[in-house]
């Protein structure tokens, strides 16, 4: 069995990477690393795994797991493999922001692999470290790469995606409070959200010649987990042609997928899914885009990279049940 090391235990992709290994065949949990919880039971803070497992939090690390899922936030990943060592054997996949972009790929000799299998697959396979993207940056990219890989990115994109509550990880602040986010809805970050840069770096990697802008609006809904993503941009084929484009993009997509009828968030909330839909008005061809933020945009897309780094089923430990009612 692949041995597995999870450090930061506590958090929200945490608690969602440890029900997805809790039930992959071929996996097992050695270790879940979490310095302020050692010693409790994972349970007590992932309360739904209650039942599932009796394992505690330690603040004891195994350097020869076979891989290592760093859950840490943003910039700690760095500070983190600085600090401890692990086996040359070992593959690392990271959650955070910190190796995504192509100037911080290279870290202390790994080579990270930005981690979008839809865009990476092939290099996903023979790498042995991977950059998992951001949660919007995968709704985003998926909505767009076709038509970059098409080269009919011509004009500004227009995005505006809305994520739950989740999305802004377990640390209260003022808008994350129940009392705050209840019945309420707002914007954040307009137009630099950090994720912008992975994305314009994907879009240049399909589409070198791409000058305009990606205008997006990051939005905080009412809702736990998902997100909502709509873009819109100049296209001069007809609405038929788009979804040939797009089908033909994902033909080999194990979790994306184009709908021909309209979208709504509970199709994809606690799945590794990506769902697609197309609209054209005019001149603009609108796409929608729907995840859930913390599968497909953290974790379910972390085992999924595993699952191709080594070989086994794309789908393997990620066949899961969402919540339609």
């Amino acid at each position: 069995m692949i041995q597995i090391g999870i450090i930061g235990g506590a958090g929200y992709t945490a608690g969602e990477l440890i029900r997805i290994l809790l039930h992959h065949k071929k996996v097992t949990i050695n270790f879940v690393y979490s310095t302020s919880n050692a010693g409790n039971t994972i349970s007590s803070i992932h309360q739904d795994l209650l039942g599932e497992t009796t394992m505690k939090f330690t603040s004891v690390i195994n350097e020869k797991v076979d891989v290592l899922f760093l859950c840490l936030g943003h910039g700690n990943s760095k500070s983190f493999l600085e600090k401890h060592q692990f086996s040359d054997a070992t593959k690392i996949i990271d959650l955070s922001n910190d190796f995504r972009l192509d100037e911080n790929t290279n870290f202390q000799g790994r080579e990270f692999m930005y981690g979008l299998p839809e865009l990476n697959k092939k290099a996903i396979k023979m790498s042995n470290f991977i950059a998992n993207p951001g949660c919007f940056a995968t709704a985003i990219q998926l909505a767009i790469l076709p038509l970059a890989k098409g080269k009919l990115l011509e004009d500004d994109i227009h995005v505006n995606a809305v994520t739950g509550a989740t999305g802004a990880g377990t640390s209260l602040s003022t808008t994350t409070h129940f009392t705050w986010r209840d019945n309420n809805f707002s914007y954040y970050k307009p137009f630099m959200h950090q994720h912008l840069d992975e994305i314009n770096q994907s879009v240049q990697q399909l589409q070198n010649t791409f000058a305009n802008e990606i205008c997006f609006m990051p939005n905080r809904g009412n809702f736990s987990r998902g997100i909502f993503a709509t873009a819109y941009t100049n296209f001069k084929g007809t609405l038929e042609e788009a979804k040939k484009l797009y089908k033909d993009f994902y033909k080999d997509a194990q979790f994306t997928h184009v709908s021909d009828t309209n979208l709504h968030l509970k199709q994809v909330v606690n799945t590794n899914k990506c769902l697609i839909h197309l609209y054209k008005h005019e001149n603009k061809l609108l796409i929608t885009s729907i995840i859930d933020n913390l599968v497909k945009g953290a974790s379910g897309q972390a085992v999924h990279n595993m699952n191709l780094m080594l070989g086994f089923a794309e789908n393997e430990g990620l066949q899961l049940k969402g919540t339609y009612f």
